[in-house]
């Protein structure tokens, strides 16, 4: 019986709940950590074009520290205080655990009610559901991880930072002020902007938006400085990208098409999703 994105493990209606939780979390940990198995394998990129945009990365970052950076940091004064308070109120959108914390409880009630009792259609739309839901998890959650200790081993001061001003980069420090690159920020914003437009192609405008002005506040602020938010803006997509590569390769959420290119799985409908909601609250 096959079911899209279900995962292999499947314990009985009338087990424990810690060893239902245990035995669901099980089963999607061997899932997602096992081998590809999708029936068409993913399209590999070309050598040239992965060459291809990190030269185009690492140069973008490299003009913008050589000059950008001072120039915006230079005019920061000249920015109106409301603009200002205004970019103090949308970054905090820019953390991680707006994204990470619902995906996890959302994760965690889904392995403590999903079971074969739910039928058919019922088991299959909570496996469904918790493909989509661990991928959002992972593809935010590893290159916010990478940056968090890579900015710390770089050891690049922040923006008009007090102290030891003649001091730009101190490597392995693990300082706040010595964690400027990349934004963290930038970083889950473009993350999250990726792996939410994967699955929902029609916010993809409003996600990039959304992620434009999250590592614009960075430099508003003067937490960051531009070539930071674009190389937290590459880790962030790069991450995301990868993230959805070796999903499809295990057809969790994602497939590789007759091409070999990488398209979204359908998805369970929102009458499927109440129907199934409506069960376990019965229960």
């Amino acid at each position: 019986m096959s079911v899209a994105g279900r995962f292999d493990r499947q314990p009985g209606a009338a087990e424990p709940l810690v060893v239902r939780v245990t035995a669901n979390l099980a089963g999607w940990a061997a899932r997602l950590l096992g081998p590809a198995r999708g029936r068409v394998p993913v399209a590999r990129p070309a050598m040239s074009h992965l060459a291809l945009g990190a030269a185009a990365s690492i140069a973008a970052v490299a003009l913008a520290m050589l000059f950008l950076d001072s120039w915006v940091v230079a005019r920061h004064g000249g920015i109106p205080a409301w603009v200002i308070t205004l970019f103090n109120e949308l970054t905090d959108f820019g953390k991680s655990n707006w994204f990470l914390i619902p995906s996890a409880i959302l994760l965690a009630v889904i392995a403590a009610t999903a079971s074969p009792a739910l039928g058919r259609m019922g088991f299959g739309v909570s496996m469904s559901l918790a493909a989509r839901l661990g991928f959002i998890f992972v593809a935010v959650a590893l290159p916010s991880l990478a940056v968090t200790i890579g900015k710390r081993l770089i050891g690049r001061a922040r923006p008009l930072r007090g102290g030891d001003s003649d001091i730009y980069f101190m490597p392995f420090s693990w300082r706040v002020d010595f964690a400027s690159m990349p934004s963290g920020h930038s970083t889950t914003a473009f993350a999250a902007a990726v792996a939410l437009g994967a699955l929902f192609p029609r916010a993809r405008a409003a996600l990039w938006i959304y992620a434009v002005l999250i590592a614009l506040s960075r430099v508003v602020l003067t937490a960051h400085y531009p070539s930071d938010v674009i190389a937290g803006a590459v880790v962030g997509t790069c991450g995301a990208l990868l993230v959805r590569r070796w999903f499809a390769a295990r057809r969790l959420a994602f497939a590789a098409g007759p091409d070999g290119r990488i398209r979204a799985l359908p998805g369970p409908s929102l009458q499927r999703i109440k129907r199934v909601a409506g069960r376990l609250v019965g229960q």
